[in-house]
């Protein structure tokens, strides 16, 4: 009986033991822990921010400096932006001239790829060039509207003074007159405009709007001044040659004396 409670006091004694050691290491480790995140992390941080900083002040741009780039930029665009609109003026003829010329080839290719008549415009009431689906018997459709640059900057119609026309084939010019046809434009007619107009029929011909065979040359060029009948410039004259027989379109450049063909 006394040995059974010695034993039993022994196992007590030793499981307190056991629990403080435990507790002892635990302690321990949790303060070393501690010291240790005391000693390290301070200076840790401390070096991260001023390492941030210091690749923030390597790194960046002084205000001087962002002045400096800032005042080149203007200066060079205020070398090139009148470079950039002169060379646009320049171009404009020959911009309209080949959008007139596609707009010509796609009417005479919808033409014979539907086998029905087709109708170009260009029409000055609305500024544009107009393809024009004549369905038939059934009324015309407006399928396609260009427009066209303004008349003050581009003129589209007879040569202007001192220039002759292409030789051969010698066509006349486009001549406009009220329009007879018309067309619908979103369910409404729309007739009466100031328009030239041509006829593409399906076996490739091109006739006028009464039905005559139609041969003629479309001068492209930039007047002086508004109504103006002078070219600004001679060299910026273009001219398209549209032949009636098979609806092809032959281009020119007018060099000052003559028209070349391109």
């Amino acid at each position: 009986m006394v040995e059974q409670k010695r034993s039993s006091l022994f196992l007590v004694s030793c499981g307190l033991l056991v629990t403080f050691a435990r507790r002892t290491k635990s302690a321990i480790s949790d303060s070393n822990f501690v010291r240790t995140l005391n000693n390290m992390s301070k200076p840790t941080i401390y070096n991260e921010l001023y390492c941030r900083s210091k690749h923030r002040e390597e790194s960046g741009f002084s205000l001087l400096e962002i002045f400096i780039v800032v005042a080149i930029v203007v200066v060079l665009a205020a070398i090139s932006l009148p470079n950039l609109y002169n060379t646009r003026r320049l171009y404009q003829s020959e911009d309209q001239s080949f959008m007139i010329m596609d707009a010509l080839r796609e009417t005479s290719q919808l033409a014979m790829m539907r086998r029905r008549t087709f109708r170009l415009e260009i029409d000055l009431t609305d500024n544009a060039v107009l393809i024009i689906d004549e369905n038939n018997a059934a009324p015309d459709t407006l399928i396609k509207r260009l427009p066209l640059l303004s008349t003050n900057d581009i003129r589209v119609d007879i040569p202007p003074d001192g220039v002759s026309r292409p030789n051969p084939p010698d066509y006349y010019g486009i001549y406009f007159a009220p329009d007879s046809l018309g067309h619908y434009r979103n369910g409404q007619q729309v007739i009466g405009n100031t328009v030239w107009a041509a006829r593409f029929r399906r076996d490739g011909s091109v006739v006028t709007p009464g039905g005559s065979p139609l041969s003629s040359t479309i001068f492209i060029w930039p007047p002086q001044s508004q109504g103006s009948d002078q070219a600004r410039s001679l060299s910026e004259v273009r001219a398209i040659t549209m032949f009636g027989g098979s609806g092809a379109v032959r281009y020119w450049k007018y060099n000052g004396a003559e028209f070349l063909e391109h």
